[in-house]
C-alpha cells in the first residue's frame, strides 16, 4: 500500500484536477496516524465527483474515491520550511552546520591583529663556497710546457688535510722505456697511441683513488683545438665530476722556465711558443684560468683552491 508524501510533490489548486496526491491513504507527519478513506455513498460517487470541504473534485478514475486532505486543518511543524522537498539540513541524521568563524566573517580566515605587519619569511641562507680542503675532488690542471703544472699540483696535493694523490701524464708516458715515442721527434701515430694509453692509465688510477676516498689532481697539456685528445677523453676516463683548471702564464715566463729544464721535458723555443699560442684558445671557454706569471707556488695553490671552490658551487659547462 503506497503512502503519500508530505509535503505534496506537486502543488495544484485545491479545487483543480491535480489536487491531492492521488493515493488512497495519507499520513499525518505530526502524529503518524493514517486517515481513512472518506465513506462511500451506497449509490457510488455523485455525478459531479467527490464532495469535500473545499468543494467538489471530479474523480480521477471511475469507481475510485480520491483522498481528500484538508491542508488548512493540518498543523505543519514550524521549524520545517514549506519547500517541495525536505531541506537537507533539517533531515534526521545530518550533521549540524559548522559554527560561524571567530572573526565574525563568512570565509573562515584567521583574524590578524589590527595594525600588525606580517613578517616576510627570511630567505634560505646561501651556503658559502664548499670547504675544498675537506672535499674529495678530482682536478685536471691544464697548461703549456713550462707553466708549472706538475710543481703546483704536487704542492697542492701535499698540503691538503685529506689524502690526495698527484698524477702527471708526462710521468706515466715515461714509464715506457724502450720504444718511447719522444714528443720532441714530432707527433705521429705512435706518439698519439702512447698518449692515449697514458691518459687511460691516469683515468683508471684516478677512479680507483676516488673510490677509496682519496682525492687526486692530474696535469696535462690539453689543447682546446684537439678534440680527439682533449677534455672529452679525460671526462670519459675519470668521470663527469672532473674539475678542469687552466694554468696559463705569459710567454716570457714559459720560455724562461723551459730553459731551466733538462732531458725529454725540455722543448725548443719554437715548440714552446707554438704550444702557448694554441693554449690561448682556452680564453672564452668558460673554464677557470689562472695567470701565475707573477705568483709563487704557494699563492698559485691558494688561487687553485678558490677556482675549485667556484667550480664546485657552479660547475662550468664543458
Amino acid at each position: 500500500m503506497r503512502r503519500c508524501c508530505w509535503p505534496p510533490t506537486r502543488r495544484s489548486p485545491p479545487d483543480g484536477p491535480g489536487g491531492g496526491c492521488g493515493s488512497r491513504h495519507t499520513r499525518r507527519p505530526e502524529t503518524g496516524i493514517k486517515a481513512a478513506d472518506p465513506p462511500r455513498s451506497p449509490d457510488g460517487p455523485p455525478p459531479g465527483g467527490t464532495s469535500g470541504p473545499h468543494g467538489t473534485f471530479p474523480p480521477r478514475h471511475p469507481g475510485r474515491v480520491r483522498c481528500v486532505t484538508d491542508r488548512r486543518s493540518r498543523a505543519e511543524p514550524t521549524a520545517v520550511p514549506r519547500h517541495r522537498k525536505w531541506c537537507r539540513m533539517h533531515q534526521p541524521g545530518m550533521p549540524p552546520p559548522p559554527p560561524a568563524p571567530l572573526d565574525g566573517g563568512t570565509g573562515g580566515q584567521i583574524q590578524l591583529p589590527p595594525g600588525a605587519v606580517v613578517p616576510t619569511p627570511a630567505p634560505a641562507a646561501v651556503p658559502a663556497h664548499p670547504d675544498v680542503a675537506h672535499t674529495g675532488v678530482a682536478v685536471l690542471l691544464i697548461g703549456p710546457a713550462g707553466a708549472g703544472k706538475t710543481t703546483v699540483a704536487r704542492y697542492w696535493a701535499e698540503r691538503r688535510p685529506v689524502p690526495t694523490a698527484s698524477i702527471s701524464l708526462d710521468d706515466v708516458r715515461e714509464w715506457v722505456r724502450a720504444g718511447f715515442a719522444d714528443p720532441r721527434a714530432g707527433w705521429d701515430d705512435r706518439s698519439e697511441a702512447q698518449y692515449r694509453l697514458a691518459r687511460r692509465t691516469c683515468g683508471f688510477a684516478a677512479r680507483n683513488y676516488l673510490a677509496n676516498g682519496i682525492s687526486c689532481i692530474l696535469d696535462d697539456a690539453v689543447f682546446p683545438d684537439r678534440p680527439a685528445v682533449g677534455l672529452g677523453g679525460w671526462k670519459r676516463h675519470v668521470g663527469p665530476g672532473l674539475i678542469p683548471v687552466v694554468l696559463l702564464p705569459g710567454l716570457d715566463v714559459v720560455l724562461e722556465r723551459n730553459a731551466a729544464r733538462t732531458g725529454t721535458r725540455r722543448l725548443s723555443d719554437e715548440e714552446v711558443a707554438t704550444i702557448h699560442g694554441r693554449m690561448a684558445g682556452w680564453y672564452g671557454s668558460g673554464l677557470p684560468i689562472i695567470d701565475n706569471s707573477r705568483h709563487d707556488v704557494a699563492t698559485t695553490a691558494r688561487m687553485l683552491d678558490e677556482a675549485v671552490a667556484r667550480s664546485l658551487s657552479s660547475p662550468p659547462a664543458w
